[in-house]
């Protein structure tokens, strides 16, 4: 039997590895997943509801896998924020009470691309009610029917918002990969409170159909997870036209974004840090700034 342990910070790359020699399946580890949400949610507040279907599209992923089938995505699961549709026993409310009870119906353009490359949906995340727009002061990662989700590195300390169960999530090891979306911040911001990497892509890269809108020139989803190769992944299964947003119609997908992974990329970069500057006394009592 496998030790949990061998599933704690698990990338995409180490669970293909993983099914490909049969150390462990993709049932396996949406097991670990769905018992990492039933032991830490309580507390954290980052799911809002697993997917009821999750283990039997594990189970599907294992039956391809064992097909000779290689998708990208094959077998790993992903928690959607819940402002995003997605079909079958699952709701998607926006965190607002008033949608406590709407099922969608059907999939975001976004999350059938997920299921096209192998992904299996885990459940819905957490977020600031409506994206963090109900009103002005409101708490980051509080919702109606979530309730306050917590940074799992400290519950003093700020969450981030508004896809902030999606974030809490991936840095509990909740989940493998999440999907955010953002306005203005509401990807980067969270990712970066919780010590995860999240893409906010350019608008109309990801189609926005089927996402509850708030600014039609902002919005856009995109991934979050614990590394940057398993986000670039899933910005890859992610992106693609579709007839339903115009946006995705002007513009170009480039090449695979794994390319620029490649650490040759970085060969002449600079990277630049910000020192803070002190106030100190002088003995003629004026004051003058001084580096740390």
């Amino acid at each position: 039997m496998t030790e949990p342990n061998t599933y704690f910070e698990l990338d995409i790359e180490t669970a293909h590895r993983g099914y490909k020699e049969g150390t462990f399946t993709a049932r396996d580890v949406t097991a670990y997943y769905l018992t990492r949400i039933a032991q830490l949610n309580d507390k954290l507040r980052a799911v809002i509801q697993v997917n009821p279907d999750a283990l039997f599209e594990a189970e599907a992923a294992d039956r391809a896998y064992q097909r000779g089938e290689r998708l990208p995505l094959l077998g790993i699961p992903v928690l959607i924020k819940d402002n995003i549709e997605t079909a079958g026993l699952m709701k998607t409310t926006a965190g607002a009470v008033a949608l406590g009870h709407h099922f969608a119906g059907r999939d975001a353009h976004l999350v059938q691309s997920l299921r096209a490359s192998g992904a299996i949906i885990l459940g819905k995340a957490n977020l600031s009610e409506w994206a963090n727009f109900l009103t002005e002061g409101m708490p980051n990662g509080w919702s109606g029917v979530g309730g306050q989700t917590l940074n799992p590195y400290g519950d003093k300390l700020d969450v981030g918002g508004s896809s902030s169960g999606s974030a809490s999530a991936v840095a509990a090891n909740l989940t493998l990969l999440a999907v955010g979306s953002e306005t203005s911040g509401s990807i980067i911001h969270p990712s970066v409170h919780n010590g995860i990497v999240g893409i906010k892509p350019t608008v109309g890269l990801i189609s926005r159909s089927g996402i509850i809108p708030i600014s039609r020139s902002q919005d856009t989803a995109g991934p979050m997870a614990r590394t940057l190769r398993d986000a670039v992944l899933a910005l890859e299964a992610m992106v693609g036209e579709d007839p339903a947003d115009p946006a995705t119609t002007h513009l170009p997908v480039g090449p695979p974004y794994r390319t620029c992974l490649d650490e040759r990329q970085a060969v002449g970069m600079r990277v630049g840090s910000s020192r803070p500057i002190c106030r100190k006394k002088s003995r003629r009592s004026t004051t003058k700034r001084s580096p740390c």
